[in-house]
């Protein structure tokens, strides 16, 4: 789901960042010349192994430590339960987020802007039908929670999945 990356590539991705303190997320960005998309492929190719090393290295890293341990551990919340997704979506496998963790993933994606979830969501009221939450103000986008963070996040897969007559000005901005 991330444009031109392999599942391994968004499991390199999300593990690179968990043995990096502020001082080496400082350093990779300063080589990727702050850019977000150069500092993760830095990121991807310091990472690039087999895939049982990168399963070895998810189960090694089941709590978050490094910079996405940052506020409490959201971010590695958030941009996990977002690549999580991006895998298991286009390998057919479905999971039923808990729904304390997907208000607080919505909740706290709308703050990130490396996601970009503040710009797509700017003007749109958010309702979740599946869990007790909504956000925003002006037209509504309905859907399921996991529907809405991955639309949100850039995910243009997940619009189809939601409705409202704001569905069509999120499609736009995904």
């Amino acid at each position: 789901m991330c444009d031109g990356w392999t599942v391994r590539d968004v499991i390199a991705h999300v593990i690179s960042y968990e043995e990096l303190g502020w001082a080496g997320t400082i350093k990779r960005f300063a080589r990727g010349g702050f850019v977000f998309s150069k500092a993760n492929e830095i990121g991807i190719r310091e990472y690039s192994r087999s895939p049982q090393e990168l399963i070895d290295l998810l189960r090694a890293h089941q709590r978050p430590r490094g910079v996405t341990a940052a506020r409490g551990g959201m971010i590695a919340l958030v941009d996990g339960m977002i690549h999580q997704q991006d895998i298991r979506r286009p390998l057919g496998m479905p999971r039923e987020i808990p729904h304390d963790r997907l208000r607080t993933a919505l909740r706290l994606a709308l703050t990130a802007p490396p996601i970009g979830a503040p710009k797509r969501a700017r003007g749109l009221t958010l309702v979740a039908t599946d869990l007790d939450w909504s956000r925003g103000s002006g037209p509504e986008v309905r859907g399921p929670g996991e529907a809405l963070l991955m639309a949100i996040a850039g995910r243009g897969h997940a619009i189809n999945e939601l409705s409202g007559p704001g569905q069509a000005l999120l499609a736009e901005r995904t």
